[in-house]
């Protein structure tokens, strides 16, 4: 019996990452020192330091899922396979507190991209930080005892 052949259907994701890449000067390695940059301003943060340090005790894996996220979001990759929102929605954050992860989210993006590749991660970060808030107004809606008030 003969095998049936299944074409291949080839991916678009590599030819869009190439112009990505190209229309924004951002590769991944940039995206490697702007996710491990960021984090440690992050860490070392008085307000958003403590949020993390109460949830992430190991930061290697955690570090190694957000530069998978970042190529995803940025370079259009597909390397990210999770559900970020289930993972924020339980956070005792209010929009202040997104505000300043942008804040420093894109001082970093300046320090380490070129600009137009900030302007395409901060655009990303923009719409991501807005979602996510959206998620823990809804779950605070919903469940308003189960998350702390940071009133």
């Amino acid at each position: 019996m003969l095998k049936q052949q299944i074409p291949r259907i080839a991916s678009a994701r590599p030819e869009m990452t190439r112009t990505v890449m190209r229309d924004t000067g951002l590769d991944e390695a940039q995206l490697r020192e702007l996710v491990h940059r960021f984090y440690k301003k992050v860490r070392d943060d008085g307000t958003l330091g403590p949020i993390f340090a109460d949830r992430i005790s190991d930061w290697d894996p955690h570090m190694a899922r957000m530069v998978d996220f970042w190529s995803s979001v940025a370079l259009m990759t597909g390397r990210y396979h999770g559900a970020p929102l289930p993972a924020h929605t339980g956070l005792p954050v209010t929009r202040a507190h997104f505000d300043h992860w942008l804040m420093l989210f894109r001082e970093t993006a300046r320090e380490v991209c070129t600009p137009q590749g900030a302007d395409h991660v901060i655009s990303r970060a923009e719409r991501i930080a807005r979602s996510l808030h959206m998620a823990v107004q809804n779950a605070q809606a919903i469940c308003p005892h189960a998350i702390p008030s940071l009133q």
